[in-house]
């Protein structure tokens, strides 16, 4: 991975401020996607429900909730890294999946997601505290990282679960999966895991599998992350298919 030559800037906000979707900018190509899911009931019903809870004075991350749409246009993606929910400290969430604002410090999950890449591709860390985590680079140059639900209430880990996000990013994948060119799937875990059904098989994607990168389940089998050897298998996959390799 090259050096991440993005840094924090002081004024920017580290909370969602406002629940309308006209404030979270997204590349053109996803305009569509996303208007058509905030136009549904589901969707308005999500944005009410983020209304009345920034009312009743509750903090939730990440301040850009559709910043990997943004970051990464569905023409660009070559790589899809799945997640969860975000980071639901304060400050760390910055809007990708695993990725934490620059100079925050990184947690578990991602100090092994650096430890295979060390491990698989002789990828040395990136600098602290700056850029750290940020793994804004790596969303520029065709890499999604989207968490499956895009916002959390602070130290309520999968507080917005269920709530609606889930049809929008299903959407996304879907879409990224029945598109003209072959991606590279990575899949960690039980929840991403889940999300297999929506790729087709018949379209030449690469989909990797392994338990998440969490201390808890990094080392465990059946498929242990450290050790899985995806970000090798990736960048064989992208060169063969003559795409510059996203993650290096």
């Amino acid at each position: 991975m090259d050096a991440l030559d993005f840094a924090a800037t002081d004024d920017a906000p580290t909370q969602l401020l406002s629940a309308n979707p006209a404030d979270w900018p997204v590349a053109p190509g996803w305009q569509p996607l996303v208007d058509d899911f905030f136009a549904s009931a589901k969707g308005l019903s999500l944005l009410s429900h983020l209304q009345s809870r920034l009312d009743a004075g509750a903090v939730i991350f990440p301040p850009k909730p559709l910043r990997a749409l943004e970051l990464t246009p569905p023409e660009e993606v070559r790589v899809v890294i799945l997640g969860q929910d975000p980071y639901h400290g304060r400050g760390q969430a910055e809007g990708l999946a695993f990725s934490v604002a620059p100079g925050v410090r990184l947690p578990p999950s991602l100090q092994n997601i650096f430890k295979e890449m060390l491990r698989d591709l002789g990828t040395p860390f990136p600098p602290f505290p700056q850029p750290g985590g940020s793994l804004v680079k790596w969303a520029t140059h065709g890499v999604l990282l989207l968490n499956t639900c895009l916002t959390v209430e602070e130290g309520q880990a999968a507080s917005h679960a269920g709530k609606g996000w889930e049809l929008l990013t299903d959407a996304v994948i879907r879409a990224v999966a029945e598109g003209p060119r072959p991606v590279v799937f990575m899949l960690w875990g039980s929840h991403a895991q889940s999300k297999r059904a929506l790729i087709p098989s018949d379209r030449g994607h690469l989909v990797l599998t392994a338990n998440h990168p969490s201390p808890l389940s990094a080392l465990r089998p059946p498929v242990p992350f450290i050790g899985c050897g995806h970000f090798g298998q990736a960048r064989a996959f992208r060169q063969a298919h003559e795409a510059p390799n996203a993650i290096e």
